[in-house]
């Protein structure tokens, strides 16, 4: 027996491990609270367990990510749901395969002591955007709920600059401020802001934060498995917020701030629990919003769009 456990144990020595399934993800922007399930994921092991070796790249431009899976030079790209309809639209071979972050974040941000106590008192007001396109049938429809249009208003491009802008009276308003962060930003710097909620508004809700592959090359099995790490790292993150998010800011000095820890915090019950899961509704109601919007000549059935990878 002794000599036969010997002989085993030489054989398992001997026999190569299994190599692990190489996928290159590309976030929407530098790593923040938002990828919270893609960084504990990695930091817990979960994409190891799953035979995955993940190399996750934040990119130079935020626009370059759908492009570049859709070209096949990456496998996954965090990306948006509004911004994923007008993509397919234009003939880019992607698809929403997980989600990430399931409520939108975005908003209408004022001062919260400004002049601005309403959204009609946005006439003859500068409101401040970063993407043209999608930001401007949002605004137009809230505009038009409380009797504007955009004529009404004088539309700026602050590249990004949206909070600073806003504090700095460049503009009155911007839309493209994500909740969880601007807000927070604005509160720090001792200049509180006011979210004016885009579903609160009559706008679909929609997912802000989903993961996008290209049908034509992706491994369903790989991207499966992916999903079912981060959905392992949402429930950690849920039943461990403080033991997380000390492992989240340890990854990263710049990380380890009161900006971060405030936005973890709101961002925490946004995440997916179940990322492959998909509402099919949410993608057929803001298709035909932004048909209606004039963003898009037709309507593409939801498979075009979304799949979910748990049900295939």
């Amino acid at each position: 027996m002794k000599k036969y456990l010997i002989v085993l144990f030489c054989l398992l020595l001997s026999t190569p491990l299994q190599a692990q399934d190489r996928i290159t993800l590309l976030l929407d922007w530098f790593i923040n609270p938002d990828h919270g399930p893609i960084i504990i994921a990695q930091e817990k092991g979960y994409f190891a367990d799953a035979g995955l070796e993940v190399e996750v790249i934040a990119p130079a431009d935020p626009a370059d990510p759908p492009k570049m899976v859709a070209a096949g030079k990456a496998d996954l790209a965090v990306s948006y749901q509004p911004q994923l309809h007008l993509q397919v639209a234009e003939g880019m071979p992607l698809v929403r395969v997980g989600t990430l972050v399931a409520t939108p974040l975005n908003c209408l941000l004022v001062l919260k002591d400004g002049k601005i106590k309403s959204i009609a008192d946005l006439k003859g007001k500068k409101v401040g955007f970063s993407v043209a396109g999608v930001e401007e049938a949002l605004l137009t429809t809230i505009l038009a709920r409380n009797g504007l249009s955009m004529t009404d208003i004088e539309l700026v491009n602050v590249n990004w600059s949206l909070s600073p802008s806003l504090m700095s009276g460049q503009v009155d308003a911007v839309i493209g401020a994500f909740r969880n962060f601007e807000l927070n930003q604005m509160d720090i710097e001792g200049v509180p802001g006011r979210c004016f909620y885009l579903e609160e508004e009559g706008l679909p809700a929609y997912d802000e934060l989903i993961y996008v592959a290209n049908p034509d090359r992706m491994n369903k099995d790989v991207v499966r498995r992916f999903l079912q790490a981060t959905e392992l790292a949402t429930q950690f993150i849920v039943n461990h917020p403080q033991e997380s998010w000390e492992i989240f800011k340890g990854t990263a000095k710049e990380l380890d701030d009161e900006l971060n820890a405030r936005a973890w915090k709101d961002t925490l019950p946004r995440f997916a629990l179940r990322p492959e899961a998909l509402d099919e509704g949410r993608y057929s109601r803001f298709e035909s919003f932004l048909k209606e919007a004039g963003l898009l000549k037709d309507i593409r059935s939801v498979s075009k769009l979304a799949i979910d990878l748990g049900t295939q």
